[in-house]
């Protein structure tokens, strides 16, 4: 039980209700929301309740993060599951989900069981998994994809690999749709490209790196949605990079496929040129494309034919990134900075704000069947208090990932959330 939170004269921004006005927000002890609008207050304010002036704040459903990595288990030295929810909370994110891409890989029931554990200990945010769809992530043999389902994923995928065998892909997509399971995977060719390290163009040549194409995700896409659309699996394509790829997608939807996409914030705020001197933070998987590809994906997720922001928060640590550009290790964190990033899109009247949270918050929760995404009465109340216009610089020393590499170092936002409440409880809250 936790004390009841009012929260009043602050915009709500709900994109469940298409709800975007000036009102209160009132969550009871249980920690759900009683009521959210302009007219809240009519039913009264909770004996006891702690009260919040909300005013020039917008109040948003918890953001949802549906990609994120973490070095929990084996790897606590770049990420445990407790420092990545402090990192989500302090970017607003009160609810992500957890990639298999671990040592050991989380194949199995007891693994899920232990990350379930560990987030229910020590996590301040709410914690899912995607567990992983082969074993060991190696793209030979199928997991035990119902019983990883019945031990708490909420689904499936490769990680950071692709899948080579179409058969297999085939038999888990059909097992999937038994249980209407969310199949989640990057499209990445196995041999097309497979020793580049940023986008294939002039600028790659200049810099005498070897390049990644875009037929290297195309590809690989192209043929996933056909199995989709055999198999009639829910697919949800999980990072893509180019408007090809947004094209083909909506060429699958108008033939029935079950599709929903992602795209990373990086590809929406970055292009390949910030890679300037060989900067290995910008180092990422798919590469930083082009700057007329980043802005085409802008627009398509204006539209809403790319479906959800992730901030695809990748833990590295100096060993693996202060490297020569091509041996350094492809990731970034984000969880911290992807909500003021994806205010730069407001704030240039690239995208309305409502679809951003949308993408941010209702469409991952709806996707993924998650009770989050929402700020209607009987909800959750998980809120993010973001204030649009304050102006704040990314520092390593601040960031509260364990790893430090992220591509907005010394960069300059207007925008963060400046308060995270977990079911009516505040877990993070920027000081005045």
């Amino acid at each position: 039980m936790t004390k009841p939170l009012v929260i009043q004269n602050v915009r709500i921004i709900d994109p469940s209700r298409g709800l975007d006005e000036t009102g209160t927000i009132i969550a009871g002890e249980d920690g759900k929301i009683l009521a959210a609008g302009a007219d809240a207050l009519n039913q009264g304010t909770p004996d006891g309740a702690e009260i919040r002036d909300g005013r020039g704040l917008v109040a948003t459903p918890g953001l949802v993060d549906a990609r994120v990595f973490t070095g929990e288990p084996g790897g606590e030295h770049r990420e445990t599951i407790a420092s990545a929810s402090r990192a989500a909370a302090a970017g607003g994110v009160t609810t992500f989900i957890m990639m298999p891409d671990t040592d050991p890989v989380i194949d199995d029931i007891a693994l899920v069981e232990f990350v379930k554990k560990t987030a229910r200990d020590q996590a301040i945010v709410n914690v899912h998994l995607a567990a992983a769809l082969t074993r060991g992530l190696r793209g030979e043999e199928m997991a035990e994809l119902g019983l990883l389902q019945q031990a708490g994923a909420v689904a499936f995928t490769n990680g950071r690999h692709g899948i080579s065998d179409t058969q297999l892909l085939r038999r888990a997509m059909t097992y999937a749709r038994e249980f209407s399971a969310v199949i989640s995977l990057e499209a990445r060719e196995r041999y097309l490209g497979a020793d580049g390290v940023m986008n294939e163009g002039l600028f790659a040549s200049w810099l005498g790196l070897s390049g990644v194409p875009k037929e290297a995700e195309i590809i690989p896409l192209e043929r996933d949605l056909r199995i989709a659309g055999l198999t009639g699996a829910q697919y949800h394509a999980a990072k893509i990079s180019v408007p090809e790829s947004v094209e083909a997608i909506a060429a699958a939807k108008r033939r029935g496929v079950h599709v929903t996409s992602a795209v990373s914030i990086n590809h929406l705020s970055l292009n390949e040129n910030d890679i300037g001197e060989y900067r290995t933070f910008f180092r990422l998987s798919p590469p930083l494309r082009s700057e007329p590809d980043r802005v085409a994906m802008v627009e398509a997720l204006a539209r809403g034919e790319i479906d959800i922001i992730v901030s695809s928060h990748d833990p590295q640590d100096v060993d693996t990134k202060r490297l020569p550009f091509a041996d350094a290790a492809d990731g970034a964190v984000g969880l911290e900075t992807m909500l003021a990033a994806a205010l730069r899109l407001h704030h240039s009247d690239r995208v309305p704000l409502m679809r951003l949270i949308d993408a941010m918050s209702t469409r991952p929760a709806a996707i993924f069947g998650l009770d989050a995404g929402s700020l209607k009465p009987g909800a959750k109340a998980d809120i993010t208090l973001i204030d649009l216009d304050e102006p704040w610089m990314v520092t390593t020393e601040t960031l509260l990932s364990r790893s430090k590499n992220t591509p907005f170092e010394d960069a300059r936002f207007s925008g963060r959330a400046v308060a995270t409440y977990v079911a009516g409880r505040c877990v993070h809250a920027v000081q005045a």
